[in-house]
């Protein structure tokens, strides 16, 4: 395994999308453990890409433009349902003991969803890891495997400190109204951004 594919995949990872956000919003609405909780659910969302790439579907997606589209056009209504929801959210956030919170389960459900209508990760496990493993090599297979789990080992430990960060900085955000109505209207911004950049994608 080398230093470069390390490297670039912390990154890859580093780099706040879609993810991150589901996690900060998971961690400051709910604490640390409902962001664990969505960082478990978004990197579990990246096996159906892993899936996809090992069986050969994602050179279909690759060569298809009509199948690329559909997942595309599933991932921008995502992001901007995402977007609306989280802009027209005007509830408030208490620390109380008693406050029933959502179910782990549909964290990880929403967090999963959250990455699996995300064309690009099927584009990037087709054309980045088979960089790293040589040709013809005769565990090709294995190979892609242990990189890939390298790959959401590494996803999940940076968006558990994502979360982290952000539950410590709670109590603050949960005092100042202002300041949750600000960030809620930001992460609202960023998903439609993100949802603009997806529908502007191509193969």
């Amino acid at each position: 395994m080398s230093i470069e594919f390390l490297l670039t995949s912390l990154v890859i990872v580093a780099i706040p999308g879609t993810g991150v956000l589901i996690t900060l919003s998971a961690a400051i609405a709910r604490g640390t453990r409902a962001g664990v909780v969505a960082a478990l659910g978004c990197t579990l969302g990246i096996v159906p890409h892993l899936i996809a790439a090992v069986t050969g579907t994602a050179a279909l997606l690759r060569t298809s433009g009509i199948a690329f589209d559909a997942l595309r056009i599933a991932g921008v209504a995502y992001l901007l349902f995402m977007a609306v929801a989280t802009w027209r959210d005007k509830s408030t956030l208490k620390l109380d003991a008693d406050q029933p919170s959502r179910s782990a389960a549909r964290v990880i459900g929403s967090a999963m969803l959250s990455n699996l209508l995300n064309p690009k990760l099927t584009v990037f496990f087709f054309a980045f890891l088979p960089q790293f493993v040589p040709a013809h090599a005769p565990d090709a297979v294995g190979r892609l495997l242990l990189l890939s789990g390298v790959f959401m080992a590494m996803t999940f430990v940076v968006f558990v400190i994502y979360g982290v960060a952000a539950s410590a900085a709670r109590t603050q955000i949960i005092e100042r109204p202002a300041v949750l109505r600000r960030l809620r209207q930001a992460f609202s911004v960023s998903f439609v951004a993100l949802g603009v950049k997806l529908a502007t994608t191509s193969r």
